[in-house]
């Protein structure tokens, strides 16, 4: 399967390596292989973890499947 980024996505991972990779040197190199990694998990699952960043915690709104009706949890309150 193709994996294909907008113009901006590949300025933001770009931008997001160089950050990490000032703060601690391989750092961004480390954050990148697992954003390749994460890209090949997602070619061959078609899902989605729809998650909120709060304070200390990370909170799970939707394990959703992308090929059945994929914004079906955007109602969900959190």
């Amino acid at each position: 399967m193709r994996i294909r980024f907008l113009e901006i996505a590949e300025i933001e991972l770009d931008e997001a390596v160089r950050f990490y990779n000032h703060e601690l040197p391989g750092l961004g190199d480390e954050f990148l292989a697992e954003i390749v990694h994460a890209l090949d998990r997602i070619a061959r699952f078609p899902y989605g973890v729809i998650y909120r960043h709060k304070e200390n915690e990370i909170l799970v709104i939707a394990v959703a499947n992308l090929h059945r009706k994929p914004d079906y949890w955007q109602d969900r309150v959190v």
